[in-house]
């Protein structure tokens, strides 16, 4: 159940895009306000027709202009959740749920909400439920519609961060469930690096990058498209303990992690987003330092920057690390691909919302 997506326009922006999000998969659609990105799930969704496009699921046609096919949005087994929720103000969230059914079934609508973690809220008015809870209303909503693609526009852009934090955990644990292809539209990089399995850089209508997450983040031409400066990769990690001092010690491939306080009970796998600035590289294996995490890899290739700077890269184990030092520093230590080296990273340099729990095996949804 594949979604193909094809779209060439020049009107209202200019957008020539093609891409592929396989069952299951979660791609984001990553870039600045303007650059196409709610344009591309507009046609996806039905609600614009570019002059030369192909939609397709599963290998069948929902919008082809060569074959003058337009599949109206009705007719498109699609969910879509919007930035501002859109939920029905006199409706309860089991009926906003319902409305996007074939046929109103309550235990059904129950059923979907439990699923999003809304428990015994099914008879409360939006008005009466928060931000947060409003948006796990909009997103089982959009499941009510045993989707064959969901679609996420901005989707947690109107929560606080504490709630967003909350909502993304939602989310991951959620597509455990989910089979059919996600595509979200996000311009928050953290945000995308913890929820996707592939990014796709948008600019100016345009793919500027597809790939994986640390493939995109380690491309230096998506980053200036992006404008960041913000380079990650996410290391898979478990649980291990809690400890009385108020850190966690995560399991790695790479060795142990001390981070504070990670929600979670040990064997909980997460993934951390280890961001390139914060890591410091040393020849030898220090002594005598306040930080926690030291690593130890091989540096694999060194890049250079528009500006002073070089990025590390750095195997550690099957894994990789990056490490944004400056060159005259690359050069004092006089490092080359195949040297041994050390990563060292601080334990209060990984931020709460750096941290993405992967999802267990779950029940999948029918």
């Amino acid at each position: 159940m594949a979604l193909e997506v094809m779209a060439r326009a020049v009107a209202p922006i200019p957008l020539d895009v093609a891409f592929r999000v396989e069952p299951g998969e979660l791609l984001a659609l990553v870039g600045h306000s303007g650059s196409g990105k709610t344009t591309i799930l507009r046609t996806i969704a039905g609600l614009w027709r570019p002059e030369v496009a192909r939609v397709a699921v599963d290998g069948v046609p929902w919008l082809d202009t060569g074959a003058g096919i337009f599949l109206p949005p009705h007719r498109r087994r699609v969910g879509l959740v919007f930035q501002n929720y859109a939920l029905f103000p006199h409706m309860t969230a089991s009926q906003n749920v319902m409305a996007a059914m074939d046929r109103a079934d309550p235990a059904e609508a129950d059923r979907i909400l439990d699923l999003v973690n809304l428990h015994g809220l099914a008879d409360r008015k939006p008005a009466q439920l928060s931000g947060g809870q409003q948006q796990r209303v909009a997103v089982a909503r959009a499941l009510a519609r045993r989707p064959q693609a969901l679609l996420l526009d901005e989707p947690f852009s109107a929560v606080d961060r504490a709630t967003r934090e909350k909502l993304h955990g939602e989310i991951v644990a959620l597509r455990a469930h989910l089979k059919m292809p996600v595509v979200l539209v996000t311009h928050d990089v953290n945000e995308a690096q913890l929820l996707a399995d592939r990014m796709a850089v948008i600019e100016k209508g345009k793919v500027v990058r597809e790939g994986t997450t640390a493939a995109v983040m380690a491309d230096a031409e998506a980053l200036r498209a992006m404008n960041i400066r913000e380079v990650a990769v996410m290391l898979p990690a478990t649980i291990a303990e809690h400890l009385p001092d108020g850190l966690t010690r995560l399991d790695a491939a790479t060795g142990p992690l001390f981070l504070p306080t990670v929600e979670g009970a040990p064997g909980t796998r997460v993934r951390v987003r280890i961001m390139a600035h914060e890591v410091i590289v040393s020849r030898a294996r220090p002594r005598g330092l306040s930080a926690q995490n030291i690593l130890s890899g091989t540096i694999t290739r060194i890049v250079p920057g528009a500006g002073p700077g070089v990025m590390v890269h750095m195997a550690v184990g099957a894994h990789e690390i990056l490490a944004r030092i400056t060159r005259r520093a690359a050069d004092e230590l006089a490092l080359e691909p195949g040297d041994t080296a050390h990563a060292i990273l601080k334990s209060m340099s990984v931020a709460r919302d750096h941290v993405a729990y992967t999802p267990g095996i779950a029940e999948a949804l029918d």
